[in-house]
C-alpha cells in the first residue's frame, strides 16, 4: 500500500499547479461542450422536465457571457468570502497569542494519545455550523499535532477527513438534514403525493455514524497515515509555525480574562437566540435549518469569537499595545492567503463554467439510468447507489445540487423496489460524504493544500491526495457495511423513518 501511495503522490504532484490545472480543465470543458451540445440525450432532466441538453460554452454568447460576469463569478465564489472572513478574525486570536496559549493549556489536560479521536470529534461536530470546520478545525488541526510533538501533517488529515471525510456523520443536526429531506420529499412525492419526509430521518443513523468514523480515522491516522508521514520533514516558513513554550504569569492571566470574554460571548449569543421570536430563528421558530439567521451568521460569528478574546488577550498579556497591532494581525492572516486567492479565482471559474454546460449533470443521469437497468437486488442497488454517489462526487461538489439531481431518479426508482426514501438519502449521504476527500475539484480542497504548505512547502495535490485516499477507502467500505448491518438487524434510521415502502 505503502508503494501504490507513494505512486499516487508522484503522480498527482507531477501534474500542473492547482491553479494552472482549474484552468486547464475549464478549457476542456469548454471543448467537451462544444462537441457534445449538437448531441440529443434521452435523460430527463429533474430540474426543467426536459431532455437534458449540453450548453455549448464555444458560442459568442457564452464566451462574452463569461466575460462579463467574470468578475462577479470570483466575487461571489462562496469559500472565499468564507475563508477571507473568518481568518480575519483568527487571525488576530492568534498574533496576539490567544491560540497559542488555548492549545497549550488544552494539551496540559488532554492526552497526546487522545488527540486524534478529540480532533475528529470537533472535526464532526463542526458541521453543525456549516462550513467552520473547513476555516477553523483543520488549520488547527496541524497546530495542535506540531505543539504536542506529531507530525502537523497527520493532524491536518485527521481534521478533514472528520469535517469532509464523515461530512453526512453527525450526531447533532445540522442544515444539511432539512435541506436534503426537502428534496428527497419531492422526489418521493413524484410517485406518492402524500409521502412526507421528516428532517430528522437519518438523525440515528448519522449519529450511531459519527462513532464509527472516529474510531476509523483514529486508527487510519495513528497506524497508517502519521508513520508514513514520519520521513515528511516540516521544513516551513519558520516564522509562520506557531511556537510553544510554557506559559507565563501575564499569559495565564491573559487566558483566563480572554476565555470569560468569549464565555461571555457564547452566553449572549445564547440568550439572544432562545426566544422563540428570536431574529436569529427562521420565520417558522427553528434555529438550525439553512434560513435561520444564526445559520447564515455563522462566519461573522466566527470572527467575532475569536476577535473579542484575541484582543482581549493581547491586552491583558501585554502582546498588543495599540489597535495597530490588531490591525497587523489582520494583515498577516490576509498576506498567508495570497496564493489560495490565486487559486479561489481559477476554481470559481471551472466551477461555474462545469455547471453551466451540464456536463455533470450528464454523467449523474447516465450513471442512474445504468443502475436502474440492471435491476440488481435491493441490498446490492443500495451499495450501487453509495458507489455511484461518490463518482458523481469527484464531479459535482455541493451535496443539495446532486441530490437535486439523482433524487428524483433514485428515491422513486427504490420506491417501485419497495425501499423507502428514508434509506435511499442515507445511502447516499455515505457516498456524498467519502470521496470529498480526494477530489481536488472540491471548493475547500485547494485551501487544505495551503495549509500544509505552511509546514511542508513541497506539498501538492498528489501529496494531500495519497494522505487522504486510506481514510476515503476505508470509510466508505467501512460506512457501507455499516449501514447494510444497521439495516439487517432494523435500528431505526431517524424519526419517522421505515426502511420499506411502503412502510
Amino acid at each position: 500500500m505503502d508503494r501504490v501511495l507513494n505512486g499516487i503522490e508522484r503522480a498527482g504532484n507531477a501534474l500542473p499547479d492547482p491553479a494552472a490545472l482549474f484552468l486547464v480543465l475549464m478549457l476542456v470543458v469548454w471543448v467537451l461542450s462544444a462537441l457534445l451540445a449538437p448531441m440529443r440525450f434521452t435523460e430527463i432532466d429533474p430540474r426543467s422536465g426536459e431532455p437534458l441538453r449540453v450548453a455549448n460554452l464555444l458560442t459568442g454568447s457564452a464566451v462574452a457571457e463569461f466575460l462579463a460576469t467574470m468578475v462577479t463569478t470570483f466575487t461571489a465564489f462562496h469559500p472565499l468570502g468564507v475563508v477571507l472572513v473568518a481568518l480575519l478574525g483568527v487571525g488576530v486570536a492568534e498574533h496576539t497569542g490567544f491560540i497559542n496559549a488555548a492549545l497549550k493549556s488544552l494539551l496540559n489536560v488532554t492526552s497526546r494519545t487522545l488527540l486524534t479521536p478529540m480532533l475528529i470529534l470537533v472535526a464532526i461536530v463542526s458541521h453543525t455550523a456549516a462550513d467552520a470546520g473547513y476555516v477553523l478545525v483543520i488549520p488547527l488541526g496541524g497546530v495542535i499535532f506540531y505543539a504536542a510533538g506529531r507530525h502537523p501533517l497527520a493532524g491536518i488529515a485527521a481534521a478533514f477527513a472528520g469535517v469532509s471525510g464523515g461530512f453526512s456523520a453527525n450526531f447533532v443536526p445540522s442544515s444539511l438534514d432539512p435541506l436534503l429531506a426537502g428534496l428527497t420529499q419531492e422526489a418521493a412525492q413524484i410517485i406518492a403525493p402524500e409521502r412526507l419526509v421528516n428532517p430528522l430521518s437519518n438523525w440515528f443513523f448519522t449519529g450511531a455514524s459519527s462513532v464509527l468514523i472516529v474510531a476509523v480515522g483514529w486508527y487510519l491516522t495513528d497506524r497508517v497515515v502519521e508513520p508514513r508521514l514520519a520521513r515528511v520533514q516540516v521544513d516551513g516558513d519558520p516564522d509562520e509555525i506557531p511556537r510553544f513554550d510554557e506559559l507565563g504569569v501575564r499569559e495565564r492571566r491573559g487566558l483566563g480574562v480572554a476565555l470569560l470574554a468569549l464565555a461571555v460571548g457564547v452566553g449572549l449569543l445564547a440568550w439572544a437566540s432562545a426566544p422563540g421570536g428570536s431574529p436569529l430563528r427562521s420565520p417558522e421558530g427553528a434555529l438550525t435549518v439553512s434560513t435561520a439567521p444564526l445559520m447564515q451568521a455563522i462566519v461573522p460569528l466566527i470572527f467575532l469569537l475569536f476577535l473579542v478574546p484575541g484582543v482581549v488577550y493581547g491586552y491583558v498579556a501585554g502582546t498588543v499595545k495599540s489597535h495597530r497591532d490588531i490591525i497587523k494581525g489582520m494583515s498577516r492572516s490576509m498576506s498567508t492567503m495570497g496564493y489560495y486567492i490565486v487559486l479561489a479565482f481559477f476554481a470559481s471559474l471551472f466551477i461555474a463554467s462545469f455547471g453551466k454546460s451540464n456536463l455533470g449533470a450528464l454523467l449523474a443521469l447516465k450513471g442512474a439510468s445504468g443502475l436502474q437497468a440492471m435491476a440488481l437486488p435491493a441490498q446490492v442497488t443500495i451499495v450501487g447507489i453509495i458507489l455511484l454517489a461518490g463518482l458523481v462526487n469527484l464531479l459535482i461538489g455541493s451535496a443539495s445540487a446532486k441530490w437535486a439531481l439523482l433524487a428524483p431518479i433514485f428515491v422513486p426508482m427504490l420506491m417501485q423496489l419497495g425501499l423507502s426514501p428514508e434509506l435511499t438519502q442515507a445511502a447516499y449521504r455515505i457516498g456524498d460524504s467519502t470521496t470529498n476527500i480526494i477530489t481536488p475539484l472540491m471548493p475547500y480542497f485547494p485551501l487544505v493544500v495551503v495549509y500544509a504548505q505552511r509546514y511542508v512547502r513541497s506539498t501538492g495535490i498528489g501529496t494531500l491526495v495519497s494522505i487522504m485516499l486510506p481514510y476515503s477507502v476505508a470509510f466508505l467500505l467501512t460506512w457501507t457495511v455499516f449501514l447494510v448491518a444497521y439495516w439487517l438487524l432494523g435500528i431505526p434510521l431517524g424519526l419517522q423513518a421505515p426502511y420499506t415502502y411502503p412502510s
